[in-house]
């Protein structure tokens, strides 16, 4: 089975062709157009400037995927159909409903959160199930519990900021560049993670959820009592400090509550996905406190090139909802930004 997939659910535009038989996964293309530098000026993502630039590249990444422009080839099309931002997931959306009519292929609506999951399911080893997931991104941070394929349980989700959210306003306050995340990562590497005492919150809140946005008030605050009162900027070495202080506080809440979940669900396999995933020492840290406390549990988390939005893990998601038999209408599909999972 060729499985063609469309990604366009924020400011990557993405296009993927895999071919799956009997299980394993062959990745023909994987195409893939950020929008980083341009939304860089603004601080953030501009929903209608991202929308323009999909429509601009992805009939020009269409054709360089080598597809016949009869489909030829082609068994079926998956599609991010939400949640994101609604201007650029309508643009991957209705070029999917327009090429599955116009070839008469299957189509399958993707939710983005589920191909973040699937991203670890191109190896050799699946995960087992019940596997637990904590998925962290610009948007998400949630903890959730994979009862089969398909079958999803929410146990645990931010009340406010999400954990990527929390890296960008914070890198930001610091003076870093966007996107945040990658930065607040490089500048920690010269810090101290045990520097400043920030909070961890919600560790003993008795339940899954999370919450940084008193974490970033606290960043907030002592920013502004480390200031000189000479110049309004902070030293390199304050900075790194900050940021690595920051990044420790965030990694110990992830992983502290992840733990608790894993004793709480009884869970065979914990998979680590999104796009703060890419981060080294929240990788390195949810690795070796798992292989500490629950040596039984297998661990696994994307390859970094398919940590952050992909066309790849839309795929890999679509094949396994093709396989139930959950195809949609071209006709009457409609990108939803508020798509749910669980």
């Amino acid at each position: 089975m060729t499985i063609l997939a469309i990604e366009s659910s924020c400011d990557e535009t993405a296009i993927a062709l895999l071919e799956e038989n009997g299980g394993v996964i062959e990745i023909k293309q994987n195409l893939l157009t950020s929008q980083v530098a341009m939304h860089a000026q603004y601080g953030g993502v501009v929903p209608e400037v991202a929308a323009r630039e999909h429509v601009d590249i992805i009939f020009p990444m269409l054709k360089a995927s080598g597809i016949s422009r009869d489909g030829e080839g082609i068994d079926v099309i998956a599609v991010t159909a939400g949640p994101g931002l609604v201007p650029a997931l309508r643009v991957g959306v209705e070029l999917a409903k327009v090429l599955a009519w116009l070839w008469n292929k299957p189509l399958v609506a993707v939710n983005h959160l589920e191909g973040h999951i699937y991203s670890v399911w191109g190896g050799e080893t699946k995960p087992t199930f019940p596997a637990l997931c904590l998925l962290v991104s610009g948007g998400h941070t949630e903890l959730i519990l994979m009862k089969d394929h398909g079958q999803y349980e929410l146990i645990g989700m931010t009340r406010d900021d999400a954990a990527g959210e929390a890296f960008d306003k914070v890198a930001k306050l610091l003076g870093l560049p966007y996107p945040g995340g990658p930065e607040i990562s490089k500048a920690a590497e010269q810090g101290n993670p045990n520097a400043i005492n920030f909070p961890r919150p919600m560790l003993n809140s008795g339940d899954f959820d999370f919450s940084f946005s008193g974490l970033k008030t606290a960043v907030r605050n002592e920013i502004s009592s480390a200031l000189p009162l000479s110049k309004g900027e902070l030293e390199g070495v304050r900075v790194a400090d900050i940021a690595a202080s920051f990044q420790q506080a965030v990694i110990d809440t992830l992983v502290t509550k992840t733990m608790k979940a894993i004793a709480h669900t009884g869970a065979k396999s914990l998979i680590l996905s999104g796009g703060v995933s890419a981060n080294k020492s929240l990788r390195f840290t949810l690795e070796s406190t798992l292989s500490k406390q629950f040596p039984e549990v297998s661990f696994f988390a994307p390859n970094l090139s398919l940590t952050g939005d992909n066309a790849v893990m839309i795929a890999l998601a679509g094949i396994h909802r093709f396989k139930a038999g959950e195809t949609v209408d071209p006709l009457t599909l409609v990108a939803n930004p508020n798509m749910r999972l669980a």
